[in-house]
């Protein structure tokens, strides 16, 4: 697996990223089929749309449907019958904010992270050796270590603490990760990436301390960890780009959970390489559409305003999806009116091919 970065113009980038299961072409998104699905949509549908690689989640496969039966199936490409790139979430995220948000939930050690599932009250441990365990299970072409995930609320010395047991997790993370290519007999052609996860919320030197611990360990791609706004929503472009300056230029810089449509550009436009975020499908089934705009670069809709029972025009009439192509603005509303699912799905594959057709817009335009 290889990354190679065609042309580097002012911090923006352009380059292709070779895997197991394809190439893909930088910058790129990937959409997250966080339980081995994306909500509402086939893989037919994805296809159509021009998707490529994925995101899944460990934690969530951890506890349904389990990793032994994804491996039964023959690992996470042959159970979801996608055989286009996929990256694994360590699922990190998901099991603190569980913690953050109900201690009672679990607690965060140096050890591991001990959780109840919300599923059925069993207790599960994940430490980091057990996250790339996983994540080899699973099959996938890309892998994030385990790593804490402070919230931006929380004082300097709580997330200082996080960025510590970041970079221990990450040395850990990456030595079961070399034991894992041994012990399956992984060759270094057929390896899966493995990447970082920067933290250090909006602190510049604790961010600095974060990507040069984790650059010392050494890793294929470094990731933009926790969240990229302030406590008053504001962009922090300066956190953003610095912390890409930080990262090797030969590395993949993959901004986590992020995100809307000007989001993904500033990220690129300040050095970075992947995007993944439920954004475009979770919007798209409740009926929130993105679309190109004369004025500025896109606008949203929300199809279920009133306005639009008696719009006969298309979505976009610059779009060549499936709803814009065959269905109206009114048609769409009354399937929303009506709770029909064919709503969810041709809206969550609008928003889809809005986001792949901007990010080939950006590759383009670098």
């Amino acid at each position: 697996m290889t990354f190679k970065l065609d042309q580097n113009a002012k911090m923006k980038r352009v380059g292709s990223l070779a895997t197991k299961s394809g190439i893909i072409a930088t910058p790129f998104f990937m959409p997250d089929a966080t339980r081995g699905f994306v909500k509402s949509l086939d893989r037919e549908d994805l296809l159509a749309v021009g998707v490529s690689p994925m995101v899944v989640n460990t934690y969530h496969l951890y506890l349904q449907p389990g990793t032994e039966l994804v491996k039964k199936a023959g690992g996470i490409h042959q159970f979801m019958n996608w055989h286009s790139p996929l990256l694994s979430d360590s699922g990190g995220y998901q099991v603190f904010s569980l913690i953050h948000k109900n201690p009672k939930m679990g607690k965060i050690t140096d050890e591991a992270v001990f959780f109840k599932s919300p599923l059925d009250g069993s207790t599960h441990i994940i430490s980091p050796e057990k996250s790339i365990q996983i994540q080899f299970d699973l099959g996938v072409d890309m892998m994030v270590v385990l790593d804490d995930v402070p919230p931006n609320s929380y004082t300097k010395e709580k997330i200082q603490d996080a960025v510590e047991r970041t970079v221990l997790w990450a040395a850990r993370c990456k030595i079961e990760y070399e034991k894992q290519l041994k012990k399956r007999k992984i060759s270094k052609e057929n390896r899966p990436l493995i990447f970082g996860v920067i933290q250090g919320g909006s602190y510049a030197d604790l961010r600095r301390y974060c990507a040069e611990k984790l650059v010392e360990i050494g890793f294929d791609g470094y990731g933009f960890g926790a969240r990229h706004i302030d406590a008053n929503g504001n962009f922090m472009e300066n956190i953003v780009q610095e912390t890409a300056k930080l990262i090797p230029e030969d590395a993949l810089r993959f901004a986590l959970g992020v995100g809307t449509p000007e989001d993904i550009v500033k990220f690129v436009q300040c050095g970075w390489d992947m995007f993944d975020c439920v954004i475009p499908t979770r919007e798209g089934r409740h009926g929130r559409l993105f679309i190109r705009s004369k004025n500025k670069p896109y606008e949203t809709i929300n199809i279920n305003n009133g306005k639009f029972r008696e719009d006969f025009g298309s979505i976009d009439p610059n779009c060549d999806c499936q709803l814009c192509k065959n269905y109206t603005r009114a048609y769409l509303r009354h399937l929303f009116v009506m709770k029909d699912p064919l709503a969810m799905r041709l809206s969550a594959m609008h928003n889809l091919k809005f986001y792949m057709d901007l990010m080939r817009e950006l590759q383009k335009n670098i």
